[in-house]
């Protein structure tokens, strides 16, 4: 606004300076000065339109202070004219104005200077030791101290702004100006209301000064407290059980602190278990098989059940041990089990494993021998045995002969069938006596003999259970004679 043709004065700027650090405040934008410059004079609003002198640098001088009051030590003037104003604080918050005179021409620069200042610190403070589900607590107090302007306080969860609602959220901020500096703290409170989601969330309160710089609080968890709303019952030792485990059951709740005292409905029989959460079922048997419950001891409605299952398998083989028969004779095998589930069967003879159930209608000399069931369920597994043996009077099946590849000699063939095993007897010494290994109840005796005249030879076999004969016709001549 020009008050004369002499005299102009120009709009005002504002520059922000930081509290503590040396001001520098622009003439004229920092422009370059006019080249008939002749007087730069600086000077501030005391109030009541009342202006304090600063300093002032005449052409081609030194520049001199004039002020005479807090200004004296902190002002000076730089080379492109700039007002320096040396450890900032709030009580430079005024118009400082540049006067330039230049040749006919006054000039007036007025600018505004404000002070900020970044929180000195911030704080979460006064912290609940611990959140109750649904219950409006004081999680805290987020503490910045002295900046200008106040502070701004925001809430975090997990990293995320919590707005108040009014209702789970409820946030009180208050500031308080220092009487001596006018610097400003901002105390911001969390009412909180927690949830189960809760129990390992991260609060943070955090503030953004004008400048950009953000302070954030280290940040904090609390213990959530809840009452046991459900419960559930675990076996701790796997699914299903054989005679003789260990069976560890545990009641699981939900509620925060864990409850420390439990009931188990032991299939009827309740049992309090005090300072933990489980207990365990030893050597069980078939018999333990059945539901078992859990519950809490300050509220039995609060129940949880399980079904546990313990396998087992009896099996019972007749007959058994040692079995002697005749041949021709017939073995009733039956196989009895008791299983709580479907067992698998298999047989084995003599070691080696047979495809089926063996059946004996007719029982042979080839049927003896050991017979064992092995009967599998799981990880169970039993076994039974029996030991056959067929007996019988020898009997004669074949007495044949014939000649030796040389041609002088006889071959004399006794093949037998018996058992025990059947001692064979010749009517006539013979040479080379052969006999077969005794298996399935047969034998094989063969002997060599050189006939001069005709001969009945007679072959004998006979055991503990009786004998039999028969009789083969020998000569010398090419011509031999079976009887």
């Amino acid at each position: 606004v020009c008050q004369s043709n002499m005299y102009r004065k120009e709009n005002f700027e504002t520059v922000i300076g930081l509290y503590g650090e040396t001001l520098e405040v622009p003439c004229n934008n920092g422009k370059a000065k006019p080249e008939d410059l002749l007087i730069t004079k600086w000077k501030y609003d005391k109030g009541e339109a009342i202006r304090g002198d600063l300093l002032v640098r005449k052409k081609d001088q030194s520049a001199s202070v004039l002020a005479q009051d807090e200004y004296k030590d902190r002002v000076s003037m730089a080379e492109n004219s700039s007002l320096l104003l040396s450890a900032a604080k709030l009580s430079d918050q005024k118009t400082f104005t540049c006067m330039i005179v230049a040749g006919a021409d006054i000039t007036e620069y007025p600018v505004n200077v404000l002070i900020h200042k970044a929180p000195s610190g911030l704080e979460l403070s006064e912290k609940a030791k611990e959140l109750e589900i649904g219950k409006p607590t004081k999680l805290g107090e987020c503490v910045a101290k002295d900046a200008n302007p106040a502070a701004n306080i925001t809430w975090l969860k997990d990293n995320k702004p919590l707005i108040a609602d009014g209702k789970g959220i409820l946030i009180h901020t208050s500031v308080q100006e220092d009487p001596i500096t006018g610097l400003l703290t901002t105390s911001s409170v969390l009412e909180y209301s927690a949830g189960k989601e809760d129990a390992h969330a991260q609060f943070t309160c955090s503030s953004q000064d004008t400048v950009g710089q953000e302070q954030v609080s280290s940040p904090v968890t609390f213990t959530i407290t809840y009452r046991t709303e459900n419960i559930s019952l675990e076996v701790i030792s796997g699914g299903r059980f054989i005679e003789g485990d260990n069976v560890t059951l545990k009641c699981v709740a939900d509620g925060n602190p864990a409850p420390t005292s439990f009931n188990f409905n032991l299939k009827g029989d309740v049992v309090k278990v005090e300072n933990s959460d489980s207990y365990t079922l030893t050597d069980v048997t078939r018999y333990t098989t059945g539901e078992y419950k859990c519950s809490l001891v300050d509220d039995p409605t609060l129940e949880a059940s399980r079904h546990i299952t313990v396998d087992y398998l009896d099996i019972k083989l007749n007959p058994s041990g040692k079995i002697l028969k005749s041949a021709g004779d017939a073995v009733d095998l039956a196989l009895y089990f008791n299983a709580s589930g479907k067992p698998t069967v298999s047989w084995s003879k003599d070691n080696v494993k047979i495809d089926k159930e063996p059946k004996f209608t007719k029982l042979t000399y080839s049927d003896s021998g050991r017979y064992e069931c092995e009967v599998t369920m799981g990880p169970l597994s039993r076994k039974a045995s029996f030991e056959l043996v067929v007996e019988g009077a020898p009997v004669i099946r074949q007495l044949s002969k014939k000649r030796s590849e040389d041609g002088r000699h006889k071959i004399l063939i006794c093949e037998a069938e018996g058992s025990p095993k059947p001692t064979v007897s010749w009517s006539i010494n013979g040479t080379s006596l052969d006999e077969s290994p005794f298996i399935n109840g047969k034998i094989t005796h063969k002997i060599t003999v050189v006939p001069t005249v005709n001969l009945s030879v007679s072959c004998t076999v006979y055991n503990e259970l009786g004998q039999d004969t028969r009789v083969i016709q020998l000569s010398p001549s090419k011509y031999d004679v079976k009887v």
